[in-house]
């Protein structure tokens, strides 16, 4: 009972916050979008990262942390790495330009056919993918540890799960037509906080019943290492160059998480937001990675037959009432803070992009905003679809690490992004033509790659196809030149630079020590 009260205060809480920071009816395009760019440093970083981390780091990713041990760490500590590109290079252009979106940056340097281009691709994959991977793993998540609490919804968990992907995509819908990028990142606020608290109640038992944080080297040393051998399967140590490259996409090009920074008061806020950001990626990846191998080292090899079983096991088997409740949290704002910003975020492609640019060239501000808000309508379906679409393929291949399967379907579109982006922001003068024939191309050599190599590894895969994309963009627009370091680099100020170095010597460090 005591955990059925605090998961309900914590849904009171949060639909009054996001009331709280409801806008008026006559909003403009900047208040509804991008919350009067009057965003300060803290809420960057708390709301860009609760965006970020998602029920699929506690199941997916922890689960492949119990199989594959501290490699899998790497996708979060490495998002470092795309985050300082992000601050100190294409942030500082978007906010040079004040753009809306990020597609209004690439119809200026690559043109407006690229541009539609761009934002449809996103539009899909937000709408499908990241839309319904958030509802799926949440409501999954929950469903797994909380089966006995969520009874009274069916017996039956395909029908439990159905119903809380429905509840909670409708219920984060619901705030985010209301208040847009207010609501959306007072709500974050909150959710970042919520994660964080479950995050350390998980860890800190998990590392207690191994037996203190010593055991890890002890009990499970082959688990401890970052870098894997360049055969695994699944993560060896050359994923670092397709992943450097596909965190471009993510923390560079991606609407989703650089609308917090278009939203930013000023470029100091923004970058020192993102730097905080990245502060935080490492201790989610300590909260996230830790405890599935410290489950390890309390099974042992015997263990569990599903890894993504690995996070249910510590909450059931460990925490008591109370905690649990915190625990169930968290997972429902791991899903919320993803779900809410994906929705604003399609929102505002959708009204600026399409609405505003091909559908109704003189819409005043109320009608871009309506846009948006029926695009959340519209969405709230696809992603609901999407997430039911993916409970289906998890139940029939559950003892595979699904955070995996994810991410090749995302990269197959993500891949062609990191190359217009790249373009657009790297080259004097382009070639519109070649960037447009290397954007599509991506897909294709995809599958190409995939069938004259089967076994090569994902993230390498994404590597080679876009080293090979920007390499003929690159053969056709060379006579044109790049643009020089000095001119890409900008930085509010010295110790601003400051900062950043020593947020990037962390991360070498970090390889070094744990390699």
């Amino acid at each position: 009972m005591l955990d059925l009260v605090i998961v309900l205060f914590y849904f009171v809480a949060i639909f009054i916050t996001a009331i709280s920071g409801r806008v008026k009816k006559e909003a403009t395009i900047e208040e509804y979008f991008l919350s009067s760019r009057n965003l300060r440093w803290p809420s960057i970083a708390l709301s860009s990262i609760a965006t970020n981390i998602n029920g699929y780091q506690f199941l997916g990713m922890m689960g492949s942390a119990y199989l594959y041990g501290l490699a899998q760490a790497s996708l979060e500590i490495n998002a470092v790495q795309g985050i300082l590109m992000a601050a100190f290079i294409f942030v500082p252009l978007f906010l040079k330009e004040r753009v809306i979106t990020v597609t209004q940056y690439i119809q200026k340097r690559l043109g407006k056919t690229i541009g539609l281009f761009y934002s449809i691709a996103n539009i899909l994959i937000f709408s499908t993918i990241t839309l319904g991977a958030a509802l799926f793993w949440g409501a999954y998540a929950a469903d797994l540890v909380f089966a006995d609490y969520l009874s009274f919804i069916s017996e039956d968990r395909i029908t439990r799960i159905t119903a809380i992907v429905i509840g909670l995509g409708i219920f984060s819908a619901i705030y985010t037509y209301l208040g847009g990028l207010n609501a959306v990142v007072k709500t974050d606020i909150i959710q970042f906080s919520i994660l964080l608290t479950g995050g350390f109640v998980v860890l800190f038992v998990a590392i207690h019943h191994l037996g203190g944080w010593g055991e890890l080297y002890r009990k499970t040393p082959q688990l401890m290492h970052l870098h894997l051998p360049a055969d695994h399967p699944k993560l060896p140590w050359t994923h670092v160059f397709g992943l450097f490259l596909l965190n471009i996409n993510y923390w560079c090009a991606n609407q989703t998480i650089m609308q917090r920074s278009l939203a930013a008061k000023s470029l100091r806020h923004a970058q020192i937001g993102l730097m905080a950001g990245g502060v935080m990626k490492y201790v989610m990846a300590v909260l996230i990675v830790v405890p599935g191998i410290a489950l390890y080292g309390i099974l042992g090899e015997n263990g569990l037959s599903e890894p993504d079983m690995a996070f249910p096991y510590l909450v059931k088997t460990y925490l008591p009432t109370g905690a649990k409740g915190i625990i169930l949290c968290a997972l429902f704002a791991s899903l919320m803070s993803t779900v809410d910003s994906t929705f604003n975020s399609l929102a505002t492609l959708w009204s600026i992009d399409i609405y505003k640019q091909y559908i109704n060239k003189s819409a005043t501000d109320a009608q871009v905003v309506k846009a948006g808000k029926n695009t959340i309508i519209v969405t709230l379906f696809t992603g609901i679809t999407m997430g039911l679409v993916l409970l289906y393929v998890k139940f029939e291949n559950p003892e595979a690490a699904f955070t995996h399967t994810l991410n090749e379907l995302r990269y197959y579109i993500n891949c062609g992004i990191v190359v217009l982006i790249c373009t657009a922001a790297f080259m004097v003068t382009p070639n519109r033509k070649a960037t447009l024939i290397g954007f599509l191309s991506t897909i294709p050599l995809h599958l190409i790659i995939i069938y004259l190599f089967p076994d090569m590894n994902y993230f390498v895969r994404a590597m080679w196809v876009v080293v090979i994309s920007l390499a003929f963009v690159t053969l056709v627009s060379a006579k044109n030149g790049f643009r020089t370091w000095k001119e890409l680099i900008q930085y509010d100020s010295p110790n601003i630079l400051k900062m950043g170095g020593v947020l990037l010597a962390s991360l070498i460090l970090v390889h070094i020590v744990f390699h």
